[in-house]
Parts: structure tokens; sequence; C-alpha cells
């Protein structure tokens, strides 16, 4: 889908909102809050970017991007490489990081550039009159993202939590001491401080189902232990090594099999294949655990395999 950057902010020194509207100046394809897009880059590069905007509105839509000192490549193209009326080749908005239908009241905890669903989130339920507070945690005030947005229509929900100032430090036993089922909690942000909250909440009785997350990047895995393994396309007859520094994703692209990839990180869920036998090795944020323990899928864009043999359906 074409779209144009119609404006750039300066949100912080290091992240940018970018307004992206319809190249021909149609509406764009509605969402709901949590929804992401997939940006195509001119660097070859697709990431993804979560709608920070309300989902009422139909001719805009606004990523914010931090340019991140270890960015591969995605956030430092588009903060260097991309202007004010520059053409996006975007998807269609997806959402893995839905509000649950069953969410009567929520509790938004966002941290750094997590607060980008969370915002969207929060405009959500407002117009839902679904209650709701909104902590947001900075390492300094400078650092806060959509401080306009967030202080102009949500003075009333808004907590800004911040590392170098102290007299703001979080209560989390008192913000987290009601747990009633029709309560939900929602985070999105580093890896360190989503475990902190979701711990947090769990110790202070919180069901898992009323736990809601959405990763960024996903974790660092120590690959110096992998090993080569055959995949074995179903119907083809054919047998692919797949190298130690290989994803499988790789090996079946260089061997001419199509695999639709996106984050390569096992983030997104798009390249999600059928396992037919053999027993994979899930290193995916995506599919839950009771999905993994089926092993009758997996995403070979991360990971790998416990058998020395993997059969797929492509």
């Amino acid at each position: 889908m074409d779209v144009i950057i119609d404006k750039i902010h300066q949100l912080t020194p290091s992240i940018r909102a970018f307004e992206l509207v319809s190249a021909d100046g149609s509406a764009l394809p509605p969402f709901e809050a949590g929804a992401h897009i997939d940006v195509h880059l001119k660097n070859g590069l697709i990431r993804q970017y979560s709608l920070s905007n309300c989902s009422s509105e139909s001719h805009r839509y606004v990523i914010g991007v931090l340019h991140d000192e270890s960015s591969r490549g995605g956030s430092r193209c588009i903060h260097t490489e991309y202007q004010q009326g520059d053409h996006l080749d975007i998807s269609e908005p997806r959402n893995l990081f839905e509000i649950h239908s069953q969410t009567q009241q929520a509790i938004l905890f966002a941290g750094g550039i997590g607060i980008t669903p969370i915002l969207s989130m929060a405009y959500q339920m407002k117009r839902l009159n679904i209650p709701f507070e909104l902590h947001y945690s900075v390492r300094t005030r400078e650092m806060i993202a959509f401080y306009g947005n967030l202080t102009e229509h949500f003075g009333e929900h808004i907590h800004f939590h911040i590392r170098d100032e102290p007299e703001t430090a979080y209560d989390l036993p008192e913000i987290l001491k009601e747990t009633s089922s029709g309560l939900h909690l929602y985070v999105c942000g580093p890896d360190g401080f989503m475990d902190f909250i979701t711990q947090s909440a769990q110790q202070a009785g919180w069901q898992t189902a009323q736990l809601h997350q959405e990763h960024f990047v996903a974790a660092q895995v120590d690959t110096s232990q992998d090993t080569a393994f055959t995949v074995e396309v179903a119907g083809s007859d054919r047998q692919i090594e797949v190298q130690a520094h290989q994803s499988v994703a790789q090996a079946l692209l260089e061997n001419g099999f199509e695999v639709p990839i996106s984050c390569e990180q096992g983030i997104c869920g798009t390249c999600i294949t059928r396992v037919v036998s053999g027993i994979p090795e899930h290193r995916d944020l995506f599919m839950t655990d009771e999905e993994h323990a089926l092993n009758n899928q997996f995403t070979p864009c991360c990971s790998r395999a416990k058998s020395k043999i993997l059969v797929l359906e492509l």
C-alpha cells in the first residue's frame, strides 16, 4: 500500500513520529488499538511499527520510531533517509495485541518507545468509556514521547515514572492490589521492563489471562551450540541442509522455495509453517506455550530443530 509521509514530528532526541496518509487521498484501511503495520524500507528491510493514533481516524496512521543505537538498519534508515513528502510501501494493519473483549477496566504500562501501542489503546478505551490508568516509565523527562497528546487527552489517567526523579517511582503493590477478573493489564516496552511488570502482577495474584504484552525485539538467543540439521519439504522429495549459521527460512529461500518473512525474529507470525514430522526447537515469541507443545507448526525465521530431520508443508 502506497502512503506518503505527511508530517514528521521530533518527539524526543531519539524518537520521531511519522504521520502517513494515503498516496491517492483515499481513506486508509481501518484498525483497532494495538495494531501494527509492516514498513518496507528502501534498504530492503521490513520493520513493524505500532499505530499510535486513535483507531477512529481513517485519514492517517501515526507511527513512532526510536532511532536505536543498536539498530539493525531499520530505524536508522527511516530516521536518516526519509523526509516529509516521501513515499512508503506499507502493509495493511495487523493486530497481535488486541484489547481483550472482557476488559471492563484496565491498567496500561509503557516503557520508552512502548508507549506507541499503549497510546492507541488509551484513545480507544477513552472513546469506549472503559476506565483505565496509564503508567509511563522513562529514564529522563526529555525522553517522554507524545507528551502533549498524553497531557492534553489523558490528564486524569496518566502517571509519569521517571528514573532520574525518585519521587515519581512506582508503588506497584498499590497499583496492582485490585485483581478482579474484569481488570486487564497491558504492557509494552523493553523485555526487562515487561518481565518486571508481569511478574509483579502474578505475584500480586493476577491470572495469566489478564496479562497482555507486545514485544518489539526478541531477546538474544545463544546460538553458539547450534548445529546443522535437515529440512524436507513435503511433496518435493528434496532434502535441504540447514547450516549452523543459517535460519530455516534462509536455507529454503536459497533453494528456491518461497517463505513469507517479515520481522525475522519470531515476533510477527508471518512465516508460521506447518510441521508434518520431526520436533522443532521453538524460539519465537508469537505462539503460546500450548501451541509450542503441539509441535505441528513453527517459525522458520528463527526456530530450529531438535530432531535430525524436520518435514515441512509449504
